[in-house]
């Protein structure tokens, strides 16, 4: 790092850099106060930030970056991209695999396989990549619901001594191919069959490799165990286990649990004072995402996989049994009005909320959804947060933004500019040093990611330069795939993915494994 500065200390000759940022209001990602400084970029690094005029850097591209903000490419660290990244498919024209949706955001840098989910070979789905090239930076986790699955199967039993035993040991496996931890679903079958101790005794693996455990709670409302007790097992797992531990997309979901904001953010402050690495992130929609499947079924009904879910669902005494939880978990969701089908191979449901399938139809809510189910599912945004929780969740500084983006809903392609539009130039829930730190330099700290997401000289050059009076989302729960605007320029590892709004063709991306 050291060589990177030498050649700006005072009196030095004049120096050339390939790109200057030349002109913007630098906002570096310390959370630091917005100052007037140009960036110089040389080869895939950042070897300059200051007055390079009175430095005497000259460049070989320059660009004007007057009226805008310069700051670290946003890194997110719950997405859903494994496929995408992984895809041979074109769409409109631009790789899929060159992860658009998010370069428009300011997103450089995200991270998958959360949930408990993706590969087990983490090492294939690496090697593919730095093979095919990707758009972004990208770093992922071994899902402990995949591993619970390949071991023990999709069914709600114990695992025996010796099939933790075995999970452990393909824990270990993904950390040495280049996992950065484990995730966990805890919620979702299988993963949500395994016991705290279980998910105790694979955590230790991962925490043995310098790993991080990320989490998608056991219970984000009043399901099972409850949001507080979700939490508590949580923290529970981080001390005995004795690793980071991280709340994806932390949220009070549903009317039972609203409110409970403020005691979640006492026990993590207090889980924090204790000495456990305790945070956690969010997006900043009332909506969630998931599925039909997902939302209402009681997790025993999902025993065995989908064979035995569609056996259940037809067989007249598990249905018995059914449906009274699926009409208790529908009204903690908020009612049929709040599941708006968003993802679905029928088209006749796509863009409806349940209760106007099931007047349609002639049927009741609950009805309505098991007919879903029986043909295929459907994804769901569902609108069961309310705004005081999010902002008071928000202005945590151990609370990060992420997008939890999937198919089928806005946050996939607007969560950074949302956040920076509504929260910050209209709301005024967070500064700017505040919206850019939590969503780049806080994030690569517990992350671990060294080099990235501060403007600094010797960090690597993920840098986005936006416009703060047009940046925005555009998508919606209507519309969820339209592009965010205002991202002027994007630039990752050094090569300018965007340029003047436009992408390039870059392949820019690389795989960030434990550092």
């Amino acid at each position: 790092m050291v060589a990177l500065l030498l050649p700006f200390a005072a009196g030095a000759a004049q120096q050339r850099v390939d790109i200057l940022i030349h002109g913007g209001t630098v906002v570096d990602g310390s959370g630091g106060a917005p100052r007037a400084a140009d960036v110089g970029i040389q080869g895939d690094h950042i070897v300059f930030v200051g007055n390079a005029a009175t430095a005497r850097v000259t460049a070989g591209r320059t660009i004007d970056a007057g009226g805008l903000v310069v700051s670290p490419g946003f890194i997110d660290p719950h997405t859903h991209t494994g496929g995408d990244l992984s895809s041979a498919r074109i769409h409109d024209g631009v790789p899929v695999r060159a992860n658009i949706a998010y370069l428009t955001q300011g997103v450089t840098t995200v991270v998958t396989n959360n949930d408990g989910g993706g590969p087990v070979d983490v090492g294939r789905q690496l090697a593919a990549w730095k093979q095919n090239g990707i758009g972004t930076n990208a770093a992922v986790y071994v899902g402990q619901g995949s591993i619970r699955g390949t071991v023990v199967g999709p069914r709600a039993v114990p695992a025996t001594p010796a099939q933790i035993d075995s999970m452990k040991k393909l824990v270990t496996r993904a950390m040495d191919a280049g996992a950065i931890g484990m995730s966990t679903g805890l919620y979702y079958a299988p993963g949500s069959y395994a016991t705290t101790d279980e998910v105790i005794e694979l955590a230790k693996a991962a925490a043995a490799k310098g790993g991080i455990y990320d989490s998608h709670l056991r219970d984000e409302s009043s399901y099972s165990i409850g949001l507080i007790g979700a939490v508590n097992e949580i923290i529970r797992i981080g001390r005995e286990a004795r690793i980071p531990i991280h709340i994806s997309h932390i949220k009070a979901l549903g009317v039972d649990v609203w409110g409970q904001s403020d005691t979640v953010i006492a026990l993590l402050k207090q889980a924090r004072a204790s000495g456990i690495d305790a945070t956690a992130s969010q997006y900043p929609y009332t909506a969630s995402g998931t599925s039909v499947s997902a939302s209402l079924l009681p997790r025993w009904a999902e025993s065995g996989g989908g064979d035995s879910v569609r056996m259940r669902l037809t067989d007249p005494a598990a249905r018995a049994r059914i449906i009274p939880e699926m009409e208790e978990n529908l009204r903690r969701r908020g009612g049929a009005s709040t599941l708006l089908m968003t993802s679905t191979r029928d088209s006749t449901i796509l863009g409806k909320r349940l209760d106007a399938i099931a007047k349609a139809r002639g049927v009741s809510p609950v009805e309505a959804a098991i007919q879903i189910i029986l043909n295929g599912g459907s994804s769901v945004a569902s609108f069961n947060m309310n705004e005081q929780d999010i902002e008071k969740f928000m202005v945590q500084d151990f609370i990060f933004t992420d997008s939890d983006g999937s198919d089928g809903h806005p946050r996939k392609y607007g969560t950074f500019p949302k956040l920076l539009r509504e929260y910050v130039f209209t709301k005024h829930v967070l500064t700017l040093p505040q919206a850019v730190r939590r969503s780049s330099a806080a994030t690569a700290s517990f992350l671990g990611f060294q080099g990235r997401g501060m403007l600094a000289p010797g960090y690597f050059a993920d840098v986005i330069v936006f416009d703060p009076a047009t940046v925005s989302d555009k998508s919606t729960y209507e519309q969820p795939t339209l592009l965010s605007v205002g991202m002027k320029y994007v630039m990752v590892n050094g090569t300018l993915a965007i340029d003047d709004g436009r992408y390039t063709g870059a392949m820019a991306g690389r795989v960030i494994g434990r550092q």
